[in-house]
């Protein structure tokens, strides 16, 4: 049985730092990519970082500079670090896995998802 579950979300002040984890059990995560989306009540789910099956990245627009995804193959991991968040960090965010996917950012590619972490950007 496939798991990814997500950790590392809470409050956080603009400006500030978070660490998000998403930890997968079932399955290597070498030769899937993953990635972190984000979810706000009524809204689409965004992607908002991949990580190839060679480790490189891909993100988002909006995140590009701020926020950085990568893999620990060690621990069958992907961590999404974000600097410089702000109110629209505000989001759940949730890591899934697909495989070799043709368009990584959209949701309709992945086939393993987490239960999601939830991130508040507030002052």
């Amino acid at each position: 049985q496939v798991q990814l579950v997500e950790s590392g979300g809470g409050l956080v002040q603009p400006g500030g730092s978070l660490l998000l984890s998403c930890t997968v059990s079932g399955v290597s995560l070498s030769g899937y990519h993953m990635a972190w989306f984000r979810q706000v009540p009524g809204k689409e789910r965004e992607g908002v970082a991949v990580v190839d099956d060679y480790g490189s990245s891909v993100y988002a627009a909006s995140v590009k500079g701020r926020f950085t995804s990568s893999k620990d193959y060690g621990k069958n991991a992907m961590m999404l670090q974000m600097d410089s968040l702000n109110s629209e960090g505000t989001a759940m965010y949730y890591c899934g896995a697909a495989w070799r996917p043709l368009k990584p950012l959209e949701t309709s590619e992945y086939i393993y998802w987490g239960q999601g972490t939830e991130v508040n950007v507030t002052s």
